[in-house]
Order: structure tokens, then C-alpha cells, then sequence
């Protein structure tokens, strides 16, 4: 089942955008005389968004016009950021795998990221696993993320990745190559008094 955020940021990002075009329109709409509701406040092009009283009330502060300039820009750039962050695909959804009759068969991504989770939990020294695989379906690329216990060797640790949980994903789903991003974090402890 995918998982539903995706949706909702979609639906949130829709919805946000459908109230912006209709605020924008309804000022659009009164800028040229068209019939606005009543209870519209801009009903004609001679009205403005703020009052003079309104803009002149902080005009004697000299930080409040940037302060209002940066926080739209800022509420711009993050408005962008969320909307390019919805065409990104976060994970890979499924690997395309090549049988030996020259057909292919779809394994999931998550059901490879769930196995390989499972073997790298497995590893001596590793308290826990992250992983996820990015890439195409015909080429995929993983990104592992190990927390290591304190007495843990990252070197052998990783060699053991390799080795072991790696190699028989690359073996299993018949990749040519895995190519694979690790990031080693070690878990720290702290002292407690014995008493």
C-alpha cells in the first residue's frame, strides 16, 4: 500500500492553489470594475490592498517593510520548494528483473529495502538500519544509513554490508551493480551513575 502522505501533500498543495488563483482572480475580477461579491473588499479599481492609514502606521519603523518584503519571499520560496519537493519520487517503487527467459518480472523497492533492512540488522554491531533505494527500476541506487553500537568496527561493519546483505540483493534481483551510498553513525551512550 503506498503511503498516503504523498496524497495529501498533493491535495493540500491543490487546494492551496485553488484559493490563491480564486483570491487572485477576485482582485484581478475588481481591478477592472468587473461585479465582485458584496462582502469582497476590493470592489473597484480605485481601492487598494492596504489603507493609508494601514501603511502609514509603521512607516516611522524602519524594519518593518524589509521584515514584511523577506517573510513573503520567504513564504514564496518555500511555496516552490513544496511544489517541485511533489514531482521528486522519494523512493524507488519497483526494480525491474531480468528472468532468463529475456522476460522481466517487478520486484518492489520496498520489499528489497525490507530485506536488506532485515540482513543489515543482523550484522554484529548494528543497532539499527535505513534504507532506500533510488535510481531507475532498471538501475537503482541504495542509500544505507547504519546507527553502530559503541564497540561496533565500522570498517568490518561495512565490509559485511557488502559482502553479505549487498551482494545477495545484486544476486537476488540479477543487478549487473548496486551502487550504494553508506552512512555510518555511531550510537552514543551516556555515563550513568552507579550508586
Amino acid at each position: 500500500m503506498a503511503p498516503a502522505l504523498p496524497v495529501v501533500n498533493r491535495v493540500l498543495l491543490g487546494l492551496a492553489g485553488l484559493v490563491l488563483l480564486a483570491a487572485g482572480g477576485a482582485v484581478l475580477a475588481a481591478a477592472v470594475g468587473a461585479a465582485v461579491p458584496s462582502w469582497w473588499p476590493w470592489s473597484g479599481p480605485g481601492d487598494v490592498l492596504l489603507a493609508q492609514s494601514a501603511r502609514q502606521r509603521w512607516r516611522a519603523e524602519s524594519w518593518w517593510w524589509p521584515v514584511v518584503i523577506v517573510a513573503l519571499v520567504v513564504v514564496l520560496l518555500m511555496g516552490l520548494w513544496w511544489l517541485l519537493a511533489q514531482f521528486r519520487r522519494s523512493r524507488l517503487a519497483e526494480i525491474l528483473v531480468e528472468t532468463a527467459d529475456g522476460e522481466g518480472a517487478l520486484l518492489r523497492g520496498r520489499a528489497l529495502e525490507s530485506v536488506l533492512v532485515g540482513e543489515a540488522e543482523q550484522l554484529d554491531g548494528v543497532a539499527r538500519a535505513q534504507i532506500a533505494l533510488h535510481g531507475r527500476r532498471t538501475a537503482p541506487t541504495a542509500r544505507v544509513r547504519l546507527l553502530l553500537e559503541p564497540y561496533a568496527s565500522p570498517g568490518e561493519t561495512l565490509h559485511r554490508l557488502s559482502a553479505e546483505a549487498l551482494d545477495h540483493a545484486r544476486t537476488s534481483a540479477a543487478l549487473a551493480a548496486l551502487p550504494t551510498e553508506v552512512r555510518l553513525r555511531a550510537e552514543r551512550h551516556h555515563a550513568r551513575r552507579v550508586v
